[in-house]
């Protein structure tokens, strides 16, 4: 078997959590004690995948609140709340990883744009933290977050890897993009019937080179040799080269 890439980097939130509809949640009800009475949906568009540090205008364009600090603060403790409360690994992630560990010898990387206390809280929640044991990287201890490839550069460098022979797993435009500004191959995961995740088209239009709807698939998908070229879905949701 030849394998195509060096290493595989990992987003985190959407990816190997079912993290966005909590996070997401907290969020949208402190919007509400703000005033803003944004839709689940709305709330989705806007701010997942992005940092929220990021979109601090966002709300106060929406509220007339500047965001505080001790707000940061606050929303960060209820989340992680939910998040150790309710929090499930995507199904079959936990078995992808575990064998692309295997395949790529260790190569493997989590690099998420979210705070590292969130990221380290939910790998030990769903039993991967030792998977990537110091191998973690937090988009908020970068220069930029993503979309800049700053903390997929940074990953790739400390596995000692060419960013454009690592594989990036992403499940957002803005994490797309982010994979290929760092010269990598970026891999969209996108399952049927998800409200927190991006269509098809989305992430394709955002770079990504394969679109997967099932983790069980990803091992496959990436130790076949076959796999350069855009990847569209069928139907029936099958991967199909075109």
């Amino acid at each position: 078997m030849v394998l195509m890439y060096e290493a595989v980097l990992f987003d985190c939130d959407g990816v190997l959590v079912d993290s966005e509809k909590i996070t997401n949640g907290v969020l949208r009800g402190m919007l509400h004690e703000l005033g803003w009475a944004v839709s689940a949906q709305e709330c989705f568009r806007l701010f997942v995948g992005r940092a929220l540090v990021d979109e601090v205008h966002v709300i106060a364009a929406h509220t007339g609140f500047t965001v505080t600090g001790a707000w940061i603060a606050e929303f960060r403790r209820r989340r992680n709340d939910a998040l150790a409360l309710d929090l499930e690994a995507i199904p079959g992630a936990v078995a992808a990883v575990t064998e692309i560990d295997r395949l790529f010898g260790g190569n493997v990387a989590c690099a998420s744009g979210a705070d590292r206390p969130k990221i380290e809280l939910q790998l030990t929640k769903v039993g991967l933290r030792g998977v990537f044991g110091g191998k973690i990287f937090s988009g908020m201890e970068m220069p930029r977050s993503k979309p800049a490839p700053d903390v997929y550069l940074a990953a790739a460098a400390a596995l000692g890897v060419d960013p454009a022979r690592t594989a990036v797993i992403e499940d957002t435009p803005t994490g797309v993009r982010a994979g290929v500004a760092a010269g990598a191959t970026v891999f969209g995961y996108c399952p049927p019937g998800s409200p927190a995740h991006s269509e098809p088209e989305v992430l394709l239009a955002a770079g990504a080179t394969h679109i997967f709807t099932s983790m069980a698939d990803l091992p496959g998908l990436l130790s076949e040799s076959d796999t350069t070229g855009f990847t569209a879905l069928s139907e029936g949701g099958a991967a199909l080269p075109l």
